[in-house]
């Protein structure tokens, strides 16, 4: 279901707030389309003014920099360790920006957000 981004009908001290208008379809945001671990498979979607905003709904490679040698590599993502912004996510291999992946060259932080760009980039742990 879309979210609707207008503005609340509630004030910050909690009293009512009666909207001069009613909702307009720019306020409506898209559908929520999680990052999976799989076969690559990307998404393009309009933006406001037209714009193309590409994303992806799955990936199993990331462009991942190594601080020591300054290099990045395009490395095989094996598994979903750690996701902080909800726990659920490692069970069903979301990837977003913040998780924690296993490669084959080691632990990574996401630093992209792959719904948004359309790549998984990521930081090695070391």
């Amino acid at each position: 279901m879309a979210q609707w981004q207008g503005q609340s009908k509630r004030k910050s001290t909690g009293g009512r707030l009666v909207l001069a208008r009613g909702k307009r379809k720019f306020e409506i945001s898209r559908e929520k389309q999680y990052t999976k671990l799989g076969a690559e498979s990307r998404r393009q979607y309009r933006g406001r003014g037209g714009s193309v905003k590409t994303g992806m709904l799955a990936g199993e490679y990331a462009n991942v920099v190594d601080k020591k040698t300054q290099t990045v590599k395009k490395v095989k993502i094996l598994n979903v360790i750690a996701n902080p912004s909800d726990p659920n996510f490692v069970q069903r291999n979301i990837i977003n920006k913040g998780a924690t992946i296993k490669t084959e060259i080691g632990d990574a932080i996401v630093t992209s957000r792959p719904g948004q760009v359309g790549a998984i980039n990521a930081v090695l742990l070391n």
